[in-house]
């Protein structure tokens, strides 16, 4: 089935148009509300006082993204817009006129990545045209959350597909189904992955805020290099249930948005247990109101400063250390950890788990899809490939070859490697908080973006910071920290386990002070003085 076709069986209106480059489009306004680069929490207050409606700002979200993503500069961040959108604003304006509002998120559009099943008539696909049925005709629970608090779920953001493992040769932020995003920053620039659409989506203002998922990195990394904040919860604080998954002991979603504050507000709503997803258990007894604890600050707070992940890039060390004078000058003690690596190594013990909990976990959600979707394991998944040139234009399947001919997720090879990789980065991350007297580790979270090379692949290069947290399954949070040659790089902040609150006020307290996001240029590509461009 052609994308087109797909679109025409859902109603949606998919934005999958020629790899042009072109120039930014002009802010879009109505009720007096710009929606570009205007925080969630600025539009909450007008759709509160009456300022804008929420049918006029999600017409103009909608218009700025066919302006922006599908005909400007084609960012490729936007699979589908959901056809029920404006009619489920108007609903929630006649709430709000009655006076009988949901909350903060009442009447904002949020964009998911197209991993997360929702009940509109718009499939979720996982980037792969395997899924091209998969209208499951429910909400996953998180956006069952966002619904109830009011969220219009504008539609779905391009990924990686399946999450980006599917080949070890991958170029991320594409998908069969939906091409490759592009950076907003400069457009032959890559916009990390997984969640790539979710996060260029949401630094050019294509929706308030975006949801994206994580199993190592699939957050963070696109947060940064798009220039917009992005956290990895905790495991089990935001319920996985209706997530297209790769990994039960290390999935999670969270959110990507401009400011601390705007995605304190969508974890507000996203955050509790849910009795099918059993890892969220402690959820409702662990969450806080983390908007209301924004404004503790991070004054007397020990923060390591890990030293020995910021790489050798000078431009990166230069910006790191202007971050570290902002934390200092809020109070913060800063305390440099010169050797914070893992005694034993994680990187193959990770993967090899991953690759069995992927057969299991995605064998599981398979068999329970619509009976439109025909492939209904793993196996089935890459015979689909194997015999749909489209799939692997670019690149191929081999790791869900490997995963096919590896132990499965109960085997004691897989088991012995789940609990080794779990043992140790727990182990690292609570000796440096324990010997340092820290609550609170930073360090870059990544490297500025690579060039987009299908053939090749992906080429990241400089510090990566989220290993640790992702294994652990502690929280991580990521801030911007300024460019390095007009491609921005993020500050992580991370913590033990149920820290989101922390860790948002001392990412909000850095960001109020820096006051150092990046806005998208849209760039063709980056040319630095005196020298040739990048191609």
């Amino acid at each position: 089935m052609t994308l087109s076709e797909i679109c025409r069986m859902t109603r949606c209106m998919a934005l999958v148009l020629a790899f042009a480059l072109g120039g930014c489009a002009t802010t879009e306004r109505t009720g007096g509300s710009a929606v570009d680069q205007v925080s969630l929490t600025d539009l909450a207050q007008q759709l509160s006082s009456g300022q804008v409606s929420s049918h006029a700002l999600i017409k103009a979200y909608l218009d700025r993204i066919a302006a922006v993503d599908a005909s400007g500069p084609t960012l490729r961040s936007v699979l589908a817009v959901n056809p029920d959108a404006l009619s489920a604003a108007r609903t929630l304006d006649g709430e709000q006129q009655d006076g009988r509002s949901r909350g903060m998120l009442h009447g904002i559009p949020i964009l998911l990545k197209d991993n997360i099943e929702t009940l509109d008539p718009v499939p979720t696909t996982a980037g792969s045209l395997a899924l091209a049925g998969n209208l499951s005709g429910r909400d996953a629970s998180l956006a069952a959350r966002l619904r109830a608090a009011g969220a219009v779920i504008l539609g779905k953001a391009n990924l990686s597909e399946w999450a980006n493992i599917r080949s070890n040769r991958s170029v991320s932020g594409w998908s069969a189904v939906g091409g490759l995003v592009r950076n907003p920053h400069a457009l032959d620039r890559n916009a990390c992955g997984s969640s790539s659409g979710s996060a260029a989506a949401a630094a050019a203002s294509l929706a308030a805020a975006t949801i994206g998922t994580e199993t190592d990195g699939s957050i963070v990394c696109p947060a940064s290099v798009n220039g917009v904040v992005g956290l990895k919860p905790t495991l089990g604080l935001v319920s996985r249930t209706g997530i297209v998954p790769i990994s039960a002991d290390q999935d999670t979603a969270g959110p990507i948005a401009r400011t601390v504050a705007d995605a304190a507000a969508v974890l507000n709503v996203i955050a509790g247990s849910d009795p099918a997803d059993p890892a969220t258990r402690e959820a409702d007894s662990r969450k806080v109101d983390y908007v209301a604890g924004l404004n503790a600050g991070i004054r007397g707070i020990r923060i390591g400063v890990l030293r020995d992940r910021v790489g050798d890039n000078p431009n990166i060390q230069a910006r790191f250390d202007a971050a570290l004078s902002v934390l200092r000058s809020r109070g913060a003690v800063l305390v440099d950890i010169d050797a914070s690596q893992p005694r034993e190594p994680i990187g193959e013990a990770e993967f090899t788990a991953l690759k069995a909990e992927l057969r299991r976990d995605l064998d599981a959600y398979l068999a329970q899809t619509p009976a439109t979707v025909t492939t209904r394991n793993l196996d089935a998944v890459r015979a689909f490939n194997a015999r749909e040139p489209r799939e692997t234009v670019w690149f191929g399947q081999e790791i869900f070859e490997q995963a096919l001919a590896g132990p499965v997720a109960s085997a004691p090879d897989a088991v012995r490697a789940r609990e080794t990789a779990r043992r140790v980065a727990r182990e690292t991350l609570e000796r440096l908080f324990a010997d340092h007297r820290v609550t609170i580790l930073v360090q870059p979270t990544t490297g500025p973006a690579w060039l987009s090379d299908p053939v090749q692949g992906d080429n990241f290069s400089g510090p990566s910071a989220s290993q640790l947290p992702a294994v652990a399954g502690t929280p991580h949070l990521t801030v911007p920290m300024g460019t390095v040659q007009g491609l921005p790089i993020g500050l992580s902040f991370m913590g033990p386990a149920w820290s989101e609150a922390s860790l948002l006020a001392a990412g909000h307290a850095y960001e109020q002070a820096a006051q150092i996001r990046p806005v998208p240029r849209y760039l063709p590509t980056i040319v630095v003085e005196g020298a040739a461009p990048t191609r």
